[in-house]
């Protein structure tokens, strides 16, 4: 196993700005999972890429559901940064289809949001057991 000092000191790494380009969602039917996290926050799902079904966010980044159907599926936690003029509606769709939210990411606070750092937020499980997460504001780093 690789030790610290085998990686670049940080003066040694090009100065580049990195970004988040896309991510794979395991789920039992990505068809069923990709519809799901899209019609919550108001997105569309974009033509299959591969094996891959994408649901493209606004910022740039692909969540690309694969199907893994022969195995169970390790729960995950996403997180969205969503705009506040949309989080009532996107609690809207959740109750519309029957999904249960939670204010908390142990899903304790059943049909409850939290208020944390002066936004709101919200937990739901999608189809595949992924704890996801809308929220209006950062969370605050020290």
């Amino acid at each position: 196993m690789p030790n610290a000092s085998q990686y670049p000191h940080e003066s040694e790494l090009p100065t580049t700005t990195v970004q988040l380009n896309h991510t794979a969602i395991y789920a039992s039917d990505r068809h069923l999972s990709a519809e799901f996290i899209a019609a919550v926050l108001g997105l569309k799902v974009s033509a299959p890429f591969g094996p891959f079904l994408p649901v493209d966010l606004n910022n740039g980044v692909t969540l690309d559901y694969y199907e893994k159907r022969d195995e169970p599926i390790q729960p995950q936690h996403y997180a969205f940064l969503v705009p506040d003029e949309q989080f009532d509606s996107m609690i809207a769709r959740l109750e519309a289809i029957g999904v249960t939210y939670y204010a908390d990411p142990n899903h304790n606070e059943p049909g409850q949001i939290n208020r944390l750092f002066g936004g709101r937020g919200a937990y739901f499980d999608d189809p595949a057991g992924h704890n996801m997460e809308i929220m209006t504001r950062p969370y605050i780093r020290p």
